[in-house]
């Protein structure tokens, strides 16, 4: 499990002008990651646009990341839904050999008990061959695991190492770390309080400015894991406002106009998504070329 302990990216998808996906930019910033400090790297999360890739396009992002890795970075794949007996089977006929964990998504939409939350995972743990990282992004979901919860599973189930937590409740995550095992990764979810969590006992996070600034923020996530809170929120402060600009418009909005002033990938996504509005690409660009 150290292996998760740090920064780790959920990447984008990047598209060309005809909106197929850009095997040679995500080759490309699959490489800045490896470069540039990142710990890990979340494939088909939220922020990759996983749910208006068709499945041959998934294939295709897997195995275009899977070789721009070429084995340096621990692999985690997103496999999430709302329909357990589905998942279930996703788990047990997907080849998960090149991954070293599964990041799911607590169930959206049905809005489940705390006690159907706990089944759906009881079940996805009995299916699965690799550790699972729970993911509570209540924003999305509808629905949020609470602490509890979360120690049952933590507890119950030995393949269940970890959860991102994103309800961007910083009170809920101390509770959180409080109940859990000592060796249960609680890993942020949110990339505004990722430092928060780390002093709090947290383990790291899953980012989405981390891809845009991967020697930054990783940079900022050790020194919080080191203690070194005045040099962290140096480098917090700094990155700080980027982290405002990628959420106004959604995700993976920002971020790719970020990437875009990096020059790694042209700032297209799929509908219902919209790109960024100027004067949003306009204020990115304005923070690129001072930071």
């Amino acid at each position: 499990m150290k292996k998760f302990i740090g920064t780790g990216v959920a990447i984008i998808t990047p598209f060309k002008e005809n909106f197929t996906v850009d095997v040679e930019g995500l080759a490309n910033l699959v490489q800045d990651q490896i470069d540039n400090g990142i710990e890990y790297i979340v494939v088909l999360g939220t922020t990759g646009e996983s749910v208006t890739l068709s499945l041959d396009e998934k294939e295709l992002v897997k195995e275009t990341i899977i070789t721009a890795n070429n084995g340096k970075l621990p692999l985690v794949l997103g496999v999430g839904g709302n329909n357990t007996a589905a998942l279930v089977e996703e788990l047990k006929n997907t080849n998960l050999d090149a991954y070293d964990a599964v990041l799911s998504v607590s169930p959206y939409y049905n809005k489940p008990s705390q006690e159907g939350i706990y089944q759906h995972y009881k079940a996805l743990a009995a299916a699965s061959p690799k550790p699972i990282i729970l993911y509570n992004v209540p924003g999305r979901t509808a629905s949020n695991i609470l602490p509890e919860t979360v120690k049952r599973l933590a507890t119950d189930f030995s393949n269940i190492i970890g959860i991102k937590e994103a309800a961007g409740d910083i009170v809920q995550a101390m509770k959180l770390i409080s109940l859990v095992p000592k060796d249960f990764l609680v890993i942020s979810g949110d990339d505004m309080i990722t430092l928060p969590m780390v002093f709090a006992g947290g383990h790291g996070v899953i980012s989405v400015i981390g891809q845009g600034l991967p020697q930054e923020f990783s940079d900022m996530v050790r020194l919080g894991l080191d203690g070194k809170v005045k040099e962290a929120y140096k480098l917090h402060y700094k990155i700080a406002p980027s982290i405002d600009m990628i959420f106004a418009e959604g995700n993976p909005v920002g971020i790719k106009s970020l990437l875009e002033a990096k020059n790694m990938c042209k700032p297209l996504v799929r509908l219902p998504l919209v790109m960024a509005s100027d004067k949003l690409k306009q204020e990115i660009q304005a923070f690129m070329a001072q930071f």
